[in-house]
């Protein structure tokens, strides 16, 4: 509210720095309009411009030779200067990629018309030399059948004291649904991967084949199929706690509560998981810290997460935590976005740009972990200290309530266990592989909204873990569940150990490499 001018200090002193503190609180607001703005209307990629390191040049305490050195790495587009863009050549026919080798191809013969058969000139018959042949990518809509399944009975005609005989039933993942596998699969896939809501899959049932399938029916037997693969991510849990290197990350998403409170409950999903390695979602009704320290008791290694102070507990004993880079940059892009034409944040972005390069070459290279420690200490090792250097600089010239003063002050909190990385060549710059696999479930519950129940919560998540790590492994997630999960209720918890994916790829992989065995 505007200060009544009877209240307004009569000294001219207190009266400028009324004015002053006044000015910084409007800037300060405007930096959150414009944040918010940015958020809701702008772009959401963290690229920098080709022409934003140009206002490098008029920074205060910033030396023509750093700026040279920053910005003239190898294979490096952007520059000071604008360079000329080259012309690509002109692709004439976009789009025009080889259709997939293995594909099935159903050739159609297209005769000549009865007037072609026959030479012009001539009159005579003409003959076939060869075919003009084209390809286009076809489809046909799925196919909607019921599968009877007639089991032999057998009986002697002269003992019938002796009894019946039957065939046995063969494997099924639930044994007394109605639905069949293949179509309790595709309803798992459409939801959870194509993240259409069960209410639009009955409506799609109908239309398509005049299937009619409720929606309690769907749901029901979803949450029937989740609880089976709670199994197998009881085993995944084991294999991801002996692997020393987890990834950690959550996102919130609604649930149904009894109580009357007119809104869904908050609840998170937490992701564990490994680059190129078993994913894990842990469905927990709040945020507190209590869900990560069950999950993680007994584990010994690195954590990789994010600064929430939920996993504050876990920095100490048998649990080193390591920090996220991208989160560090993603707070002094937006501290650029709110202030395009400060030059200040950019060569803060600049120096973690070369961090990421050196990550780029390590994987290019192909090097394992020892290479890659050795490479951090050599050529990553300097640009932090740099880095953290100008950020402490940054930090004393800047209100600390501005988004440019936020950054600073998170990427010095964070610091230490920034720096962790360089002695572990396992461990990445970033927790961008966890987020990736959170991603699909942001986007999905924007589509489904919420879980209907707490206990559903519990048994979805199995379901994401599975399909979040077979997309992870590069496994077909059809095939997959398709072999293991018929029969898996009559498994003891000692065979499904060789049922997660992990272990199905591999004795999987000697197979694809020998196609005779």
């Amino acid at each position: 509210m505007p200060t009544a001018a009877a209240q307004l200090p009569e000294d001219p002193q207190a009266l400028r720095e009324l004015v002053l503190s006044l000015q910084v609180k409007v800037r300060l607001q405007e930096e959150l309009i414009r944040l918010l703005r940015i958020d809701k209307y702008g772009t959401k990629s963290e690229r920098l411009n080709d022409r934003q390191l140009e206002l490098l040049e008029g920074e205060p305490g910033v030396q023509a030779g750093e700026i040279d050195t920053e910005s003239a790495h190898a294979g490096d587009e952007q520059s000071i200067a604008p360079r000329p863009r080259k012309k690509k050549p002109r692709n004439p026919a976009p789009g025009r990629h080889p259709l997939p080798a293995h594909l099935p191809r159903v050739e159609q013969v297209i005769a000549c018309a009865p007037e072609q058969c026959r030479c012009g000139q001539c009159g005579q018959a003409t003959r076939v030399i060869g075919h003009e042949v084209s390809e286009q990518l076809d489809v046909e809509p799925a196919r909607y059948f019921v599968r009877v399944t007639k089991r032999e009975k057998r009986a002697c005609g002269r003992c019938p004291d002796h009894g019946v005989r039957s065939a046995p039933m063969p494997a099924r993942i639930l044994p007394r649904s109605k639905l069949a596998d293949g179509l309790l699969i595709d309803l798992l896939i459409g939801k959870y991967r194509g993240h259409l809501p069960l209410y639009r899959q009955s409506a799609m049932l109908w239309a398509d084949a005049r299937i009619e399938l409720s929606r309690a029916t769907l749901s029901h037997n979803i949450v029937a199929v989740g609880e089976l693969c709670g199994a197998i991510t009881r085993a995944m849990r084991q294999e991801l706690l002996a692997g020393g290197y987890i990834q950690a990350d959550e996102t919130p998403v609604g649930v149904q509560t009894p109580e009357p409170t007119g809104k869904n409950h908050q609840a998170y999903l937490f992701e564990y998981s490994r680059p190129h390695g078993p994913v894990i979602f842990d469905f927990q009704m709040s945020r507190g810290r209590d869900g990560p320290k069950n999950f993680l008791r007994g584990f010994t290694g690195r954590l990789q997460c994010d600064g929430y102070a939920g996993y504050n507990d876990l920095d100490d004993g048998p649990i080193r935590r390591i920090a996220c880079m991208a989160h560090i940059r993603r707070k002094f892009c937006d501290a650029q976005k709110v202030a395009p034409e400060d030059p200040r944040p950019l060569g803060i972005l600049r120096l973690i740009k070369d961090l990421y390069r050196i990550e780029k070459q390590a994987r290019d290279q192909g090097l394992d972990a020892s290479a890659r420690r050795q490479l951090r200490q050599e050529q990553s090792a300097p640009i932090m200290a740099r880095l953290k250097e100008r950020i402490l600089q940054e930090r004393q010239a800047v209100l600390p309530a501005s988004a440019m003063g936020k950054a600073c002050d998170y990427a010095l909190g964070q610091w230490e266990r920034m720096e962790r990385y360089l002695e572990h060549g396992e461990v990445e710059l970033d927790n961008n592989h966890c987020e990736n696999g959170i991603r699909p479930v942001a986007l999905g519950r924007k589509n489904w909204l919420h879980i209907g129940s707490e206990q559903a919560g519990a048994k979805i998540a199995p379901i994401m873990s599975l399909l979040e790590t077979c997309r992870r492994l590069g496994i077909n997630a059809r095939d997959y569940l398709l072999d293991v999960l018929p029969g898996l209720s009559e498994r003891d918890q000692s065979e499904v150990a060789a049922l997660t994916p992990t272990q199905w790829q591999k004795r999987r992989q000697p197979a694809r490499q020998n196609p005779s065995a």
